[in-house]
């Protein structure tokens, strides 16, 4: 992945959420979660074509449910797992040094 563009913001967020909801998560299942945890509402489309998007890239795959074959259920790949520790490890390396009671007084303490 170190050769691809990093994730967006929002790309990582559906990733995420795509794992924290399971191994096969359904497209209104990694909405839902994305809205609890960000508190920002969140349109399916805009779910949908960001997973469209991201297997594009590779980095998750999509597959039908068993048990309701028109449901597409997405997973994170390998390579999709290798591009979120990626993005993780850049935003703090990124944090490392930041003095935020510099920048804002009230937040330091």
């Amino acid at each position: 992945m170190s050769n691809d563009a990093p994730l967006g913001t929002f790309e990582e967020h559906v990733m995420l959420a795509v794992l924290r909801t399971g191994t096969q998560a359904y497209g209104m299942e990694v909405r839902r979660e994305v809205e609890r945890v960000t508190g920002r509402n969140v349109s399916i489309g805009a779910v949908y074509a960001t997973l469209d998007r991201l297997e594009a890239k590779g980095l998750v795959d999509s597959g039908r449910a068993r048990r309701q074959g028109s449901r597409r259920v997405f997973g994170v790949t390998s390579r999709g797992a290798e591009a979120l520790v990626e993005s993780r490890v850049m935003r703090e390396k990124l944090w490392q040094g930041v003095v935020l009671d510099r920048l804002l007084p009230d937040v330091g303490g």
